[in-house]
């Protein structure tokens, strides 16, 4: 398809957004002849066995067919994949159910957890790095809940090897709201005005960067509320600046789908799908998940830069210049983009939450403000010590 090819070439912007051509791409049906390792096809949603797919992940050229076929699905076709079954040992789950309880209670009476992405502060319990707590708290235990080669398959289906696996722990208590319709990491997280600034060919790459799963930790029938998707909307070129459309956010709830899972059952989706998680209106149903947010080993620098060290060597002499009228505004920008950190990722959502937005402030915006404002230099030493501790808290 024409989505999937690299000849887009400019900036997407509200103009590229079309709802006619969306409504036509997601209209499209998955035929079980196309994935001929699933169970079963519901709702566009293959289902995959795991219990029947074990043996296959032992034979290596069985386990690269399997692995083509999601990777195919997650790219080409319906975008999702539902493996049935993936931790066949409910004990590992429900050990690390334990786990992730006592740290939500023991963070509420610290009152961490701030922040969320897509939905209200305080609607559900969010665990940030789940996967460093689970670690620490229970070794053994973790050891357990990943040594599962389910997991491992999906994940290599679409990053490759050494990939890098972070995990955030989301439980909607019953009344629990549904999110907004969204994509997800990286470009997900960027405003409409931020996106459109990133060439095309950024916004068709930045779904191969990142996979995105949930572990079922209970069983999730829909009136609990499981995670909504639009098959085929991540072939959708301009998305991430569509899913910020409110014509699209309406179109979504009334075609999106739902399945319902069962304890150890995992999800696997293109973070480009559009996605939001549903609206727990069960009684007695606190819906937990184990949200995995998988990257690609290629998100990386060449080089380890200390660029606060920078930023702060640097700030004085921008502040003159600004002053001086030397450098514009523009070039500026250009020079503390070459200084401090463009990003706000990889952070300690715990202590540097996402709040006002789903990214924190980044060490570059803090440089800008502290232009715009004319700071002083230690003013700014001060606010750097106290993001950096923010961060690595």
């Amino acid at each position: 398809m024409v989505h999937q090819e690299f000849g887009f070439v400019g900036y997407f912007d509200r103009e590229s957004c079309d709802l006619d051509e969306f409504k036509v791409l997601t209209s499209q049906n998955l035929t079980a002849a196309s994935v001929p390792h699933a169970a079963a096809v519901e709702k566009n949603v293959p289902i995959y066995d795991m219990q029947a797919l074990r043996s296959t992940l032992d034979d290596p050229q069985a386990r690269q067919d399997l692995l083509a076929e999601w990777g195919n699905v997650l790219s080409r076709s319906s975008g999702v994949i539902a493996l049935k079954g993936a931790f066949a040992d409910h004990s590992v789950i429900d050990r690390a159910s334990d786990v992730f309880r006592q740290i939500i209670a023991d963070e509420r009476i610290g009152g961490a957890g701030k922040g969320d992405h897509f939905a209200a502060s305080g609607a559900n319990d969010r665990i940030w790095n789940a996967l460093q707590k689970h670690c620490l708290t229970d070794p053994e235990g973790f050891a357990l809940y990943f040594a599962n080669t389910a997991v491992a398959a999906a994940c290599e289906a679409w990053l490759g090897p050494h990939y890098q696996m972070t995990a955030q722990v989301n439980q909607v208590r019953p009344g629990g709201k549904a999110q907004q319709a969204h994509r997800d990491y990286h470009l997900g997280f960027q405003s409409a005005d931020t996106a459109s600034r990133f060439p095309a060919h950024a916004h068709l790459l930045t779904s191969a960067l990142t996979l995105q799963g949930a572990v079922a930790h209970c069983d999730m029938p829909l009136e609990s509320g499981p995670t909504k998707l639009l098959p085929f909307s991540q072939l959708y070129p301009a998305g991430y600046l569509a899913f910020h459309d409110p014509a699209y956010q309406a179109y979504f709830d009334e075609t999106c789908i739902q399945i319902p899972l069962q304890k150890g059952d995992a999800v696997f989706f293109n973070p480009a799908l559009f996605h939001a998680a549903g609206e727990n209106y069960s009684v007695d149903i606190h819906r937990m998940a184990n949200l995995l947010q998988i990257s690609s080993a290629f998100g990386r620098a060449m080089e380890a830069i200390d660029r606060r060290a920078m930023s702060e060597a640097a700030y004085p002499w921008l502040l003159a210049l600004k002053q001086r009228g030397d450098l514009t505004d523009a070039d500026l920008d250009a020079a503390i983009s070459a200084i401090g950190e463009g990003y706000a990722f990889p952070t300690n959502l715990d202590t540097d939450p996402p709040i006002g937005g789903n990214a924190p402030q980044s060490q570059a915006d803090m440089l800008r403000e502290a232009l715009a404002s004319g700071w002083s230099t230690k003013r700014l030493v001060e606010a750097l010590s106290a993001q950096q501790a923010r961060q690595a808290a």
